[in-house]
């Protein structure tokens, strides 16, 4: 009977896989029949599913008053292994989607599991973060729409990948510096100065754009960076993220809207492990470019 059924049953070609990095609102996950594979966020003993068990509005307000430092951690190989066998139950291919092999180790465990599964999946390094990550899983939604191929799907999304402007910009040092991420001189001197640096994610790192004493100056910046690296372009997708700092990011969405005529796709909380790193008071945005 389970044999004969298995036959009959109607079944998807596609699964799109991301993970909780991409920061694509739980609704809009379900709306693409997207599914999220969460990473972790640890307060000391405390272990929470990021978005999950904890929120971004759960997160900013827990971040600002704990005396602990919380940490991150990727699914486990064992996670993705579960999570492609119930897909391919009724999907003939998988395309997983991760942030940056640079950034995290999550890539590292969804190839683990794909050794450890009988199926045709597709391993995907974003080389990006938060709504990059998104607008690149929206663009293989789109195309398993349409009726590509999933290997076709995949060689698609190398331009995709290289089409997909990300930046933003941090309130404060102090998170980068507690994360190891600079050192104590830097985070001091940037915090004196009220420092507030311009980030953009090139190949799958970080890499500083500029420095600016002013959110406002900061905000505006980036909008005029994005205006030049989209020179002669089209942007077909907007989206804009924040960590507890949604005023901030409406101005910034505003802005962005004025120069591209594009009002953002969404407009999100940057998830916990991101927020982990950067803090509250990061605004950023993420381009499509065609």
């Amino acid at each position: 009977m389970p044999r004969q059924y298995r036959r009959q049953r109607k079944v998807k070609r596609i699964a799109i896989v991301t993970d909780s990095t991409a920061d694509i609102p739980a609704d809009v996950a379900n709306a693409w029949g997207v599914t999220v594979v969460p990473l972790m966020v640890n307060f000391g003993s405390e272990q929470y599913r990021d978005g999950v068990d904890i929120t971004s509005e759960q997160f900013y307000p827990k971040l600002a008053s704990s005396q602990i430092l919380p940490t991150t951690s990727q699914p486990s190989p064992a996670e993705f292994k579960d999570t492609y066998e119930r897909l391919l139950q009724d999907h003939d291919s998988i395309i997983s989607i991760h942030i940056s092999s640079g950034l995290s180790g999550t890539l590292t465990s969804a190839q683990t599991a794909k050794g450890m599964v009988d199926g045709n999946i597709y391993i995907v390094d974003s080389q990006s973060i938060s709504l990059g990550i998104a607008l690149i899983v929206a663009e293989a939604v789109e195309m398993v729409q349409q009726g590509l191929a999933a290997s076709e799907i995949v060689a698609r999304l190398e331009q995709v990948k290289k089409s997909t402007e990300v930046m933003f910009t941090l309130d404060t040092l102090e998170y980068l510096h507690k994360g190891g991420r600079i050192g104590k001189v830097h985070a001091v001197m940037g915090a004196m100065l009220n420092i507030k640096p311009i980030v953009r994610v090139v190949d799958g790192i970080y890499i500083p754009v500029a420095k600016v004493r002013r959110q406002e100056q900061a905000l505006k910046e980036m909008v005029r960076e994005f205006q030049t690296l989209a020179a002669g372009k089209t942007v077909k997708r907007l989206v804009v993220a924040h960590g507890a700092a949604a005023k901030a990011a409406e101005f910034l969405a505003q802005k962005l809207q004025q120069a591209f005529d594009l009002a953002p796709s969404f407009f999100v909380p940057v998830g916990p492990v991101i927020g982990v790193h950067t803090g509250p008071g990061t605004v950023g945005a993420a381009l499509l470019l065609e």
